[in-house]
């Protein structure tokens, strides 16, 4: 399932089983650190179990990581990645 803004997700979110999120952090409409932030706002309000919401961005400085866990994200993977990297983290979470 993709989703090209935070919006789109949270909207994908509402409609199938999500196991896992690959967000990336700066989109229009809405970014994915907001995004995060209403996925585990709703996990909690609705008693969802936690999705797993993994940042994929080129932000890759030690404060943007700590803006990722903030937002709630799980997990970073910063640009570029090798395909290596990515089934890593997937297998990690997964």
């Amino acid at each position: 399932v993709e989703a090209s803004d935070g919006v789109q997700a949270l909207r994908q979110m509402s409609v199938h089983a999500i196991d896992l999120v690959v967000m990336d952090c700066n989109m229009p409409v809405m970014d994915g650190y907001t995004a995060t932030r209403e996925i585990r706002r709703l996990e909690l309000k609705e008693g969802r179990p936690h999705v797993p919401v993994l940042a994929l961005t080129a932000d890759a400085f030690d404060d943007d990581i700590a803006r990722t866990r903030e937002a709630g994200m799980d997990a970073h993977l910063g640009k570029p990645y090798t395909r290596d990297q990515l089934e890593a983290l997937l297998t990690a979470w997964l």
